[in-house]
């Protein structure tokens, strides 16, 4: 009988820190609120029977109390051999903070010293707006996939805008098909269902999945959207109908990645989501391939990972 368990997963979102000795907490005198540091995420990755982890940088100042830059995930990377792989992340607003800025030369540094994707990006500005144009631009130029995080305001918040029914979303599929795009955030993911509303689309509903969800119909319509299952809202989205779940993943099989979205020590929302995806397979309501895809050889494939 297939254990899933003897699968070692790939989770494409984590965050680090290098340095927790000098970095604040997010809640003054609270050291659990403090970002998560590697060695308590490799112990925890080994309970959850996870091989390597997909560092993010974030770059953009919104919604961080300390940002972690590029250079430090490229140190975790090299500091703690065959645990981690990496993302490189830009602002679009970056040097100088122009749509004509050379994000491409960027870029292209950071993918020479081995990263294999841009994101987690942040930045609070329209999805349309020239400058997150000119940084989508150069991530398919030099074919490096995106990791988003979109909002439903650009106000006291981080992430990129969309509108309900993520209209901005789908234009920039449209307009640059060679962009490997990949969905996450709670806005993303509460669009699966056709029941949001402007009042639900920040939440975490646990109500049956309803048909007209726009990110079935975006995924139908544009091969170059994949889908990050990290966090609570990806989690939640494929925890809250398991028998929508088993058809969404059948699919889309070959374009949905395990991620967790570890912050700190103290998250807990990994282990159910591993027991959840563990139960699936083994009850026949996923296959053995589509479960080795979700959790691992997708994350290899289109990230060009060394597995």
């Amino acid at each position: 009988m297939f254990d899933p368990k003897t699968v070692k997963k790939i989770d494409i979102h984590a965050h680090v820190l290098a340095f927790p000795e000098y970095t604040p907490f997010y809640k003054p005198g609270e050291p659990k609120s403090q970002w998560i540091c590697a060695e308590d995420l490799i112990e925890m990755y080994d309970r959850l029977g996870i091989e390597a982890g997909v560092l993010l940088p974030i770059v953009s100042a919104e919604g961080q109390i300390s940002p972690t830059p590029t250079e430090m995930t490229k140190y975790i990377v090299d500091k703690y051999p065959g645990h981690f792989e990496w993302f490189c992340n830009v602002d679009p607003r970056a040097f100088p903070n122009s749509p004509d800025s050379d994000l491409v030369s960027l870029i292209n540094h950071y993918k020479a010293l081995g990263a294999k994707g841009v994101g987690e990006i942040t930045a609070p500005l329209n999805i349309d707006d020239p400058k997150m144009y000119n940084l989508f631009a150069a991530c398919a130029k030099c074919d490096m996939p995106a990791i988003i995080h979109i909002n439903f305001t650009l106000d006291k918040q981080y992430g990129m805008y969309d509108d309900l029914g993520l209209p901005r979303i789908e234009k920039l599929l449209a307009d640059m098909p060679d962009l490997k795009l990949i969905g996450h955030s709670t806005v993303f993911w509460t669009e699966i269902s056709g029941d949001v509303t402007e009042a639900s689309r920040g939440q975490y509903p646990k109500t049956p999945v309803t048909e007209g969800g726009r990110i079935v119909e975006l995924m139908r319509k544009y091969p170059n959207l994949y889908c990050d299952i990290s966090a609570g809202s990806g989690h939640g989205a494929m925890m809250r109908d398991p028998d929508f779940t088993a058809r969404f993943i059948e699919e889309f099989s070959d374009r949905i990645m395990y991620g967790c979205d570890i912050c700190f020590a103290t998250n807990q929302h990994p282990f159910p989501f591993v027991d959840f995806l563990e139960k699936m397979v083994l009850d026949g309501n996923i296959s053995e391939e589509n479960y080795r895809k979700l959790v691992r050889e997708n994350a290899i494939r289109i990230l060009k990972l060394d597995k």
